[in-house]
């Protein structure tokens, strides 16, 4: 991987995507060995991602980690209208439930979560339960393709063991595709380091 400052205070990074994974984890800490923030799951073939407006003067490290696993089948959701996310009374359906038992490596095909259901709470709410199947998650991810758009993208990164999860949908999500993934995350690449300039 490889990092250029376009800017003062922007960054842009370059990398070779590896083959087979389902997709690139691009992550950034302030400090080499500091705690790493997520900046975007990245589709398969991309291969750079710029980071912007970044605060003047300061150290900025990066990686990519491709991540692999089987996803489940997939689920259409047509959410009514509206753009209200009512307050939610009694207990909360947008939680996490993590009872997974699941008995099969990610690397398998049988890893993939079963029986995915999407229920449509109100008009920007869905609650999503399904099987585990997997015994060595790094943890789930609930993907979602908008109608009309060309890639799935990362809607929620979820623990392992995870089997139900409520989402808040975004205003292009009205009417969707939606899938979960068992995944692993694969080796790090190296670190690329750039400190910004002045504003």
């Amino acid at each position: 991987m490889t990092s250029e400052l376009t800017s003062p205070t922007d960054v842009t990074l370059h990398w070779r995507p590896e083959a087979g994974a389902a997709g690139q984890v691009v992550e950034y800490a302030n400090a080499a060995d500091g705690e790493y923030v997520v900046l975007e799951f990245a589709p398969p073939a991309r291969n750079s991602f710029k980071h912007p407006d970044l605060i003047p003067e300061t150290q900025f490290y990066y990686r990519v980690r491709p991540f692999s696993g089987p996803s489940s089948a997939t689920v259409d959701v047509t959410l009514p209208p509206g753009d209200e996310t009512p307050e939610i009374e009694g207990p909360d359906w947008t939680a996490p439930r993590k009872d997974g038992k699941g008995t099969h490596p990610v690397a398998s095909p049988e890893a993939a979560a079963v029986n995915l259901k999407a229920e449509v709470k109100h008009a920007n709410g869905i609650l999503f339960t399904w099987e585990d199947q997997a015994s060595d998650e790094d943890g789930y991810l609930i993907e979602v393709k908008p109608a009309g758009a060309a890639d799935y993208r990362v809607a929620v990164q979820l623990d392992p063991d995870t089997t139900s999860y409520g989402v808040i949908t975004l205003p292009d999500e009205k009417t969707a595709t939606y899938r979960v993934r068992a995944f692993r995350f694969g080796a790090a690449s190296n670190l690329t380091h750039q400190t910004t300039g002045k504003a």
